[in-house]
């Protein structure tokens, strides 16, 4: 594995600037997930790290080496797509013994064998390794597709979207799969996803992108609890975070500031009263849509408790973030 560095990278097309003079290091054996809604500039950045697409400006570090010049074959990365990417006219044991069996890897019959099944057995698939392509569900070409790139022991493995279309419970068990994997391999990925649970649950760092700027990295964490903005800060979290005047609650605010509320930071049974409009019952919390001065808020209650709808709630901040008029942070 090595650290990649991106050095002011810029990326347009036509007009459309993808990418803009963006810098960002992804330390050796971390889990970095690029977050960002579409159009931010993830996937390109992908691309112009494994040599798909040309940088118009900048320059990137695979190991200490820079790879401007170098074709996507020379830059031992491996990359997993949104989508299968896989050969239905072959076994999956074939599938995945493509990439080792290249011109470029020339790797022995017996060494292909050997990792082949280490990653069948990392995957669970090790009794598929005979079936056709074909015969698989979504769940396992995805497995396999993820496998194409394990076999190989590439700088960094990049992976775009690779769980979006996949059915939820599914999502979720490849998302623990996926970090077991990386942490047991020790493994660099860069990882692209508008998910923000996939963001928080799999990422050693989070890099926030908007029109193909970097806004913000850090760990999850970091992300979460000290924003650099409103965007940054409607990037994660579920529900997402309460956006109101700064002077709902605080008289003696600017009213052209902005205070974040995080649903669990808005305090029940003291302040302002505020109307219930919608309860959502989900078993281990209970979600409350209230309407504050005609201003809509959503917080979680202690699950069980009844909220009839049209009653009245005090509620008051907590630990609140501000914002000025033009949405970044204020200390």
């Amino acid at each position: 594995m090595a650290e990649v560095v991106l050095k002011n990278i810029s990326k347009s097309f036509g007009k459309d600037v993808a990418i803009d003079d963006l810098s960002m290091t992804i330390p050796d054996g971390a889990f970095v997930v690029l977050l960002g809604p579409t159009g931010a500039g993830k996937t390109t950045t992908l691309r112009l790290i494994s040599g798909l697409e040309t940088l118009d400006a900048g320059e990137i570090f695979i190991g200490g080496r820079k790879v401007n010049s170098e074709t996507p074959a020379q830059r031992d990365v491996a990359m997993v797509f949104q989508q299968y990417s896989l050969y239905p006219h072959m076994s999956v044991r074939d599938n995945l013994a493509f990439p080792l069996r290249s011109p470029i890897l020339k790797t022995p019959d017996d060494q292909v064998k050997k990792r082949v099944a280490e990653v069948a057995e990392i995957l669970q698939i090790p009794h598929k390794l005979d079936n056709k392509a074909t015969e698989l569900s979504g769940g396992e070409m995805q497995r396999v597709s993820i496998g194409r790139a394990l076999v190989r022991d590439p700088s960094i493995y990049l992976m775009d979207e690779p769980l979006s279309s996949l059915d939820a419970k599914l999502r979720n068990d490849l998302r623990v799969e996926l970090k077991r994997i990386q942490a047991s391999l020790g493994a660099t990925m860069l990882y692209v996803t508008h998910d923000q649970i996939e963001a928080m649950t799999m990422a050693t760092h989070v890099g926030v992108l908007h029109d193909g700027k970097l806004v913000q990295f850090g760990t999850p964490r970091e992300i979460y609890e000290d924003p650099k903005s409103i965007y940054v800060a409607s990037r994660l979290g579920l529900p997402r975070i309460n956006i109101l005047p700064a002077d709902l609650f605080d008289a003696g605010r600017n009213s052209g500031q902005k205070i974040g509320l995080r649903p669990e930071n808005i305090r029940q049974g003291e302040g302002k009263p505020a109307e219930v409009q919608r309860v959502e019952h989900l078993g281990d919390q209970t979600r409350l849509h209230l309407t504050l001065e005609g201003h809509a808020i959503t917080t979680i209650a202690t699950a069980g408790t009844d909220y009839p709808v049209g009653s009245t709630v005090k509620v008051s901040p907590r630990n609140p973030l501000f914002f000025a008029a033009d949405g970044t942070r204020i200390s």
